[in-house]
C-alpha cells in the first residue's frame, strides 16, 4: 500500500488523502488504520486526564514523567503548575480551590529540603559500599580511594536519597499538579482515545481531544478523521450513555459504604486443581499435534497429583530471571483483587496494561495514611492540616462538580479499584514491582498479593520465583549504582 502511495499519490496531496479515504471507508477495513503510527508529545496536562489517557490499552504506548526523580515545586510566571479548571473557577469555588491546591504545594514544597536532609541523616553515605574501579571490588565509601570513584559514589547517593525524599512527600501533591507525557500509538487506537476524550465531562479532556486531533491531521488525518465526525459523535454519545445507564443502575440498587483505611485482598480466584489441570493441558496443547484441547484436558486430569506439581516446578526451574517470562499456558487461571491503596501509587499499579482494572472517581473518602518520616520530621502538623483543607474543600465542590472535584485531591488520599488478571500477568506485575527500586507503597501491595496468591495456589505460585519479599533502606540505592556502571560504559 505504501508503494503504490509514494509511486502515484504522493505528488498529488488531494489525490493522496483520496488514496487513504477509500482504502478505510469503501473497504471499510478499521485495522488499514494500524499501518498509520503517530508521536505525540502533551505537556501541561493534570494528573486527572493523564489517567484517562493511559486507560486505553492497546495500540498505544506512553512515557510519563516521574513523581519519584524530579522535584514537582517549580513556578511558572510566579505561580504553582496546577490545572485551573474553568468549570471550578468560574464557580463560587475558585478562591477555596486555588488556596488548598497552593497550600498543598507550598508544604510540598518547603520540605523538600529538610526532607533530603533528614534522609542523608538517618541513611549516611559511610553505610554504604561502592565500587572500586581499581580492583572492582565493593568497599565502603571511607575505603574508596580515587577520586572518580569518590565522585560517583557521592552521585549515586545523592541521586538514590532525593529519590527517597520525594517519594515521601509525593502524597502531598494534588492530583491536579501539571504532567508531561508522550505516546506512540496507530491510527485506530488514537482515533479511539480521541473518541473517549470528546466524551468526557471534564472541559481539559475535550480541550486535549482538539488539540491531539488537530497534530495527528498533520501526518495521520486519513486515520482518525472519524473521530470527530458523524460517527465520532454517535460513538461519544453511546460512551456517556454507558455512563449515565451505570450511574443510575448503581444509585437504585447499591448502598454507599466508604471504609477508612487501605486493604488488598484477593476476592476471586479457581479452585488449584482446576487451575493446574488447565495450565498443564495448555502446556502440553502446542505439542501434541491432531490432539484436540478437550481430550488433552481429559487426559490431564487422570495424572496423579505429585507429577501434576512436578511439571510445575520443571517449568519454574526453566526460568533464569524474572525476564524470563512464564508461557502464555499460566495464562489460564485468574485472580481479582479489591484494593484501595493511596492514589500516588495507583499511578504505578496503573502502568499494567495487560489485565482489566475498573476504576472510581478520585474522593478523600477512604482517608489517608501518613508515613513514618513525616512524623519523625516533625511535620506531621502540616501534613495533616494540608489533608484537611482538600478534604473540605473537595466536600464543597463535589456536592456541585464531582468530576471536577477530583483536581483537588491529593496523591497521598486512599483510592479504590479493581485488577483482575492472569497468573502470567500476576507474575509479572508482582516481581516488577517488589524489585529493590521500587517504591515503599507498591513493594508491599504487591508482596500482600504474592502471599495471597501462594496461600489459596502453593503450587502454581511457586511460577513467581522473582517475587522479593525483604525491606530497603534506600529503594534507588542498587539501581543507581547500576546507571552510574552505564554511565561511565557511554564514555570510555
Amino acid at each position: 500500500m505504501r508503494r503504490v502511495f509514494l509511486d502515484e499519490f504522493l505528488q498529488n496531496k488531494t489525490r493522496g488523502e483520496e488514496f487513504y479515504n477509500r482504502v478505510l471507508l469503501e473497504y471499510g477495513d478499521d485495522s488499514v488504520a494500524e499501518l498509520g503510527e503517530a508521536q505525540i508529545a502533551i505537556e501541561g496536562l493534570s494528573n486527572i486526564a493523564v489517567k484517562k489517557i493511559e486507560d486505553r490499552r492497546i495500540g498505544l504506548s506512553y512515557l510519563e514523567k516521574s513523581s519519584r526523580y524530579v522535584a514537582w515545586d517549580k513556578k511558572e510566571s510566579g505561580k504553582y503548575r496546577f490545572y485551573r479548571d474553568p468549570e471550578i473557577m468560574k464557580s463560587r469555588f475558585a478562591d477555596t480551590y486555588e488556596e488548598s491546591c497552593n497550600f498543598s504545594f507550598d508544604v510540598y514544597s518547603k520540605n523538600i529540603e529538610p526532607m533530603i536532609n533528614y534522609v542523608r541523616e538517618k541513611y549516611p553515605i559511610e553505610k554504604y559500599s561502592f565500587k572500586d574501579s581499581k580492583d572492582g571490588k565493593e568497599k565502603l565509601f571511607s575505603k574508596l580511594r580515587y577520586e572518580p570513584d569518590i565522585k560517583s559514589a557521592n552521585m549515586i547517593y545523592r541521586g538514590s536519597t532525593k529519590a527517597k525524599a520525594l517519594d515521601i512527600l509525593r502524597g502531598l501533591l494534588p492530583a491536579s499538579t501539571l504532567t508531561n507525557v508522550g505516546i506512540t500509538g496507530n491510527g485506530r487506537a488514537f482515533e479511539y482515545l480521541l473518541t473517549v476524550l470528546g466524551s468526557s465531562e471534564l472541559k481539559e479532556e475535550q480541550d486535549l481531544a482538539s488539540k491531539i486531533k488537530k497534530e495527528l491531521d498533520t501526518t495521520i488525518k486519513s486515520f482518525v478523521r472519524r473521530a470527530d465526525d458523524r460517527y465520532g459523535k454517535a460513538f461519544q454519545k453511546y460512551l456517556r450513555d454507558i455512563k449515565n445507564k451505570s450511574k443510575s443502575v448503581a444509585s437504585k440498587e447499591i448502598k454507599s459504604n466508604p471504609k477508612k483505611g487501605t486493604f488488598t485482598k484477593l476476592v476471586y480466584h479457581e479452585s488449584e486443581k482446576n487451575s493446574i489441570d488447565t495450565v498443564i493441558a495448555s502446556i502440553m496443547y502446542e505439542q501434541s499435534p491432531s490432539t484436540s484441547y478437550q481430550d488433552i484436558l481429559q487426559q490431564v486430569r487422570k495424572i496423579s497429583k505429585d507429577k501434576k506439581n512436578k511439571i510445575i516446578d520443571e517449568f519454574t526451574k526453566i526460568r533464569a530471571n524474572r525476564r524470563h517470562r512464564p508461557s502464555r499456558a499460566f495464562e489460564n487461571t485468574y485472580y481479582t483483587f479489591d484494593l484501595c491503596n493511596n492514589f500516588g501509587m495507583f499511578r504505578d499499579f496503573h502502568r499494567h496494561r495487560a489485565l482489566t482494572l475498573e476504576r472510581q472517581l478520585l474522593t478523600t473518602d477512604h482517608g489517608y495514611s501518613i508515613p513514618n518520616e513525616i512524623k519523625v520530621l516533625g511535620i506531621e502538623k502540616d501534613f495533616k492540616d494540608c489533608m484537611n483543607k482538600t478534604k473540605e474543600t473537595f466536600d464543597k465542590i463535589r456536592i456541585k462538580l464531582p468530576e471536577q472535584g477530583q483536581y483537588v485531591v491529593n496523591f497521598g488520599y486512599n483510592y479504590q479499584y479493581f485488577m483482575k488478571m492472569n497468573l502470567r500477568e500476576a507474575c509479572h506485575l508482582i516481581e516488577l514491582r517488589t524489585v529493590p527500586q521500587g517504591h515503599v507503597d507498591y513493594r508491599r501491595v504487591a508482596q500482600q498479593m504474592f502471599r495471597q496468591i501462594n496461600k489459596v495456589h502453593p503450587n502454581l505460585s511457586r511460577i513467581i520465583k522473582y517475587a522479593d519479599m525483604k525491606e530497603y533502606d534506600l529503594e534507588r540505592f542498587e539501581s543507581e549504582k547500576r546507571t552510574e556502571e552505564k554511565r561511565k560504559g557511554l564514555k570510555k
